[in-house]
């Protein structure tokens, strides 16, 4: 695409993105802004009052996702609601009025840096070391100890987060957006997302998103929680994937048309091998998964009007069942690695 007719696109996305946003979460309170994209690298995001401008950094949308330019959009929009329906123009761009309305909203109310890379609680960050720890030993070639190992791991994860849950919410809520946007989402992913949301702590959810090098739309999945479950179920999505592919080539049961067949088995498998770990973990442990209030909170301010969409039918034929098999016997294993720190871009707001 020429770049002329990319950026056309672009800002059309970002107008209707704008328009959502505003229904959603705005209430239709404001008029329309122009919207512009603007260069340089320190400024991811600016609300222009006298203007009434909205501008978003060129190399924000090369480098970040659109759930995270969604986010910088919406940082802006609180803005431009500050000064445009709350009249309010003698407070700081990031005063007392602004930070009401970030609480309110779920919009991230920092001037400079984005909505992602939030550190680790030290004592989070020492249960996430020993999980990667015996998530190094499920490599071992002795099968009764590589699978000991993944027991361990998912039991510690389990009562760390129960007893994280009771104390209240968690210090710091994050998002991730994981893969590519894709007009047509495989089942055997969608499977993966529900298991995610299922073993691991976090919220599953498929957003709609731009290509900012393309403006393709399509849909994306988001995962959110405290960083260090969104850490370590990236690295679960991640392996899953690589694994379905590799026992897929090793073992194609009935051609390539079953492919698809196959690797909602392997994912419908290793949620049943999770379900029988997690059912062990409430018999012999007591340890009973019933939710983070904190992270409900955290994911329904930013998206106050989900739709839960059921996951369709399965046909167990062979490759089905072949590839249930397979998902049955996966070790999951290797170390979570931690994204060094990203540095950050202002967010701006002009007069």
């Amino acid at each position: 695409m020429h770049p002329a007719d990319l950026d056309a696109a672009l800002l059309r996305e970002l107008a209707r993105a704008w328009n959502h946003h505003n229904l959603l979460l705005f209430r239709g309170g404001m008029r329309p802004p122009a919207f512009t994209l603007v260069e340089g690298e320190a400024l991811a995001g600016q609300w222009r009052r006298t203007e009434r401008t909205i501008g978003l950094s060129r190399s924000l949308l090369r480098q970040q996702p659109w759930t995270v330019v969604v986010e910088v959009l919406k940082h802006e929009m609180a803005h431009q609601y500050v000064h445009e329906v709350l009249q309010v123009v003698d407070e700081s761009a990031h005063g007392p009025a602004f930070q009401r309305i970030c609480a309110r909203l779920g919009i991230d109310p920092r001037a400079r840096g984005l909505p992602v890379g939030v550190s680790l609680d030290p004592e989070r960050e020492r249960v996430l070391a020993k999980v990667q720890r015996l998530l190094a030993l499920a490599e071992s070639d002795n099968r009764h100890e590589a699978e000991a190992a993944m027991a361990r791991a998912h039991a510690l994860m389990r009562k760390h987060n129960i007893a994280w849950a009771a104390q209240g919410p968690a210090p710091a809520y994050v998002f991730r957006q994981i893969g590519q946007v894709r007009a047509r989402v495989p089942a055997h992913e969608r499977v993966l997302a529900g298991l995610l949301a299922s073993h691991f702590f976090v919220e599953s959810i498929w957003v709609w998103a731009v290509d900012a090098t393309t403006a393709a739309q399509g849909k994306v999945l988001e995962l959110s929680g405290t960083p260090e479950n969104v850490a370590l179920a990236e690295h679960v999505h991640a392996f899953l994937l690589r694994a379905g592919e590799r026992l897929w080539a090793a073992d194609p049961v009935g051609g390539a048309r079953a492919k698809g067949r196959f690797l909602v088995g392997v994912m419908m498998g290793f949620d049943e091998k999770l379900r029988a770990q997690a059912r062990a973990c409430e018999q012999q442990e007591g340890l009973v998964w019933v939710g983070d209030p904190g992270l409900q909170d955290f994911v329904g301010r930013r998206h106050p009007r989900l739709r839960t969409v059921s996951a369709g039918s399965v046909v167990a034929d062979d490759a089905w069942a072949s590839g249930r098999q397979a998902g049955l016997d996966i070790v999951l294993h290797r170390p979570v690695s931690q994204d060094p720190a990203r540095r950050g871009l202002r967010l701006g707001v002009g007069e």
